[in-house]
């Protein structure tokens, strides 16, 4: 009996930490992606004066009795500017040091509890919500199929509890006794758990309990000691009476003209949903700590939960439907797609592909914090007047700094691997070679198409474009696919592979899209055609066009095309140049191609499509 003891605390002690001990890293493998423009936070600068203009403009509008918003880039509040007072009866002035209470921007400090808990072996985000809310054991579920309600439901707003907005903003103060005798009589379902999104208090509330029940401390204690504290967050507390008097916002709603004190509630068994009091600097650290976690990277971890499970907490988990729409009828159609991580809101949009926030309102208070994980940048933003929002000045704000032309993106760099076989492909298409090719092929790379015919159709490339020279330069998708030109004696070769999932990585595609620069008379039937793009002329288009040509589909393209705005003639993009070419435009409103086809003899035109570039997210 006692050996078998023995095993089993070996088997439910050791080989967890045996199994983290084997876990091996590839160090290099992957590149992590950089900014490329030395001179970003200076160009990104350039935007600081206007929000000055539009912060103004945003305390006019709004009629806040204080506010403060805040810029944070590469981890670094580098422009904050607070605006008129914290408190109405003596005007005392708001600074970047007052303290606001958040509302649900608490949300996601409770969800970073929950994964700190679970990353030390605390719980699971699968367990159910009944091991650690016995109150709920025996909770009636809306149909015998239903799921089980678990961490993870609450944690997405999941649960199938019903949207609680404002019924929620006024429980903060709710003792844990009453909560107890609340969830003992049961709460009603709106969908099934685990079906649909819908926002609830409630369930964050039931989140802290759970983390009072993990940990085995109160949930404010946990946090300020497991996350606050370990981020430098020192003016940030659940309870208001730690905050100086002087340094405290006092909340107010606008009613009849007037601004009216709206009562505070104490921290209560609602805290974990809505209860954090904080300022600028702690706010701006805290968001700084999620943009680090981005990218994937590695350096030591410097965080109160590692960078992997703060890059969970941005992830969509449970999607909300998608949406496009005009903000005016004659307004370029615009996409919104959203959904909802741990504690965060994530959403894309026509020109950034991952935007992290959430906002907070409760009676006296309103606040916004917004970040773009790949552009290094965030918003923060919080006020003490009732439900404010900040969405108009945020959008604002991020367009500023779009116009400085330095909010792009962090580049992804190749793979030592990518590099490797950018090389023996480029070598083999100079001039083939079975055995370099048997090396870097995978095995289905000559079944799709056979070496024979590659060396066939690579030897006539040659004879079109003459010497094709190595690529000096690779443009990555990510770490195991790019792309790079080959510049030849005429034209060029865009070159295409992907790699395969082999060790090593061999390649298991490769695309050569071959361009030859449009003739005169090619390079004559773009011009023409992008004057027809801004005014339509019958006469020219009778001279441009052959026999037969469908001069109505034309019109029909020309004029859909006016959305993009004026265009100019750019780069071929594929083609011979002669008889057919796909000629880049640059319009004003993102790219086309237009794919021309000409007699070869008459040079007339004989087929035209406009194309919008795929690398553009959103077609005006």
């Amino acid at each position: 009996m006692r050996f078998v003891q023995t095993c089993l605390f070996l088997v439910v002690f050791l080989f967890p930490q045996l199994t983290h001990a084997q876990k091996r890293v590839a160090t290099g493998t992957v590149p992590p992606p950089q900014f490329t423009d030395p001179q970003r936070k200076q160009k990104l600068a350039a935007a600081f004066p206007e929000f000055e203009k539009l912060f103004k403009t945003f305390m006019e509008r709004s009629q806040a009795p204080g506010a403060v918003f805040g810029v944070i880039v590469d981890g670094e509040l580098v422009w904050v500017k607070a605006a008129g007072v914290r408190e109405k009866t003596n005007d005392a002035v708001v600074t970047p040091e007052t303290v606001f209470r958040i509302a649900s921007m608490t949300k996601s400090f409770t969800a970073m509890a929950v994964l700190k808990l679970r990353d030390d072996g605390k719980l699971s985000l699968d367990d159910p919500v009944a091991k650690y809310v016995p109150e709920l054991a025996n909770l009636p579920y809306p149909t015998s199929d239903s799921q089980a309600l678990t961490v993870r439901h609450l944690l997405t707003h999941s649960e199938g509890f019903p949207e609680d907005n404002p019924w929620g903003d006024r429980q903060l103060a709710q003792s844990d006794a009453t909560m107890r005798e609340w969830l003992r009589a049961g709460i009603p379902f709106s969908t099934s758990p685990g079906t649909a999104f819908e926002y609830s208090n409630y369930g964050f509330a039931i989140l802290g309990q759970i983390v009072a029940k993990a940990s085995g401390r109160p949930y404010a204690d946990y946090v300020r000691d497991n996350i606050l504290r370990p981020l430098g967050m020192n003016a940030s507390t659940f309870e208001m009476s730690s905050v100086p008097r002087e340094q405290i916002a006092l909340g107010y709603r606008r009613e009849d003209n007037k601004y009216k004190p709206e009562p505070i509630l104490a921290h209560g068994s609602f805290g974990a949903m809505g209860g954090l009091w904080t300022n600028a600097h702690d706010l701006a650290r805290y968001v700084a700590f999620l943009m680090s976690a981005f990218p994937p990277r590695d350096e030591p971890e410097r965080g109160p939960i590692k960078r992997s499970s703060a890059r969970e907490m941005q992830q969509p988990w449970r999607p909300s439907p998608a949406s496009a729409f005009r903000p005016t009828v004659d307004a370029p159609l615009q996409l919104g797609v959203s959904a909802y991580g741990y504690g965060l809101g994530i959403s894309q949009d026509c020109r950034f592909g991952h935007v992290v926030g959430h906002g907070g309102g409760l009676p006296g208070y309103g606040s916004l914090m917004r970040w773009l994980p790949e552009y290094g940048v965030g918003l923060i933003g919080m006020s003490n007047q009732t439900y404010q929002g900040f969405n108009g000045l945020f959008n604002d704000a991020i367009s500023a700094l779009h116009r400085t032309g330095a909010l792009q993106p962090r580049v992804v760099q190749p793979s030592p691997a990518l590099l490797t076989a950018q090389s023996d492909v480029s070598q083999l298409i100079v001039k083939w070679d079975d055995s370099l090719a048997n090396r870097i092929a995978a095995d289905n790379l000559f079944l799709d198409v056979a070496a024979e015919v590659r060396s066939s159709r690579w030897k006539a490339l040659a004879e079109q474009h003459g010497v094709c020279r190595p690529g000096s330069s690779i443009k990555p998708e990510n770490a195991l696919r790019g792309e790079w030109r080959m510049m030849c004696d005429r034209g060029w070769l865009d070159v295409y592979i992907t790699l395969a999932p082999t060790m090593p990585p061999k390649v298991q595609l490769i695309s050569i899209n071959p361009v030859m620069p449009p003739d005169a008379e090619m390079t004559k039937a773009a011009e023409t055609i992008v004057k027809l793009l801004s005014s339509w002329d019958a006469k020219t288009v009778e001279a441009l066009v052959a026999p037969g040509f469908d001069v109505e589909r034309m019109r029909r393209q020309v004029t859909a095309a006016a959305a993009w705005g004026s265009c100019k003639v750019g780069e071929p993009l594929s083609g011979n140049g002669t008889r057919n070419s796909a000629i880049r435009l640059t319009c004003d409103n993102g790219p086309i191609a237009a794919r021309i086809a000409l007699d070869p003899n008459t040079h007339k035109l004989t087929n035209l499509d406009l194309v919008p570039l795929r690398e553009q997210r959103c077609v005006p």
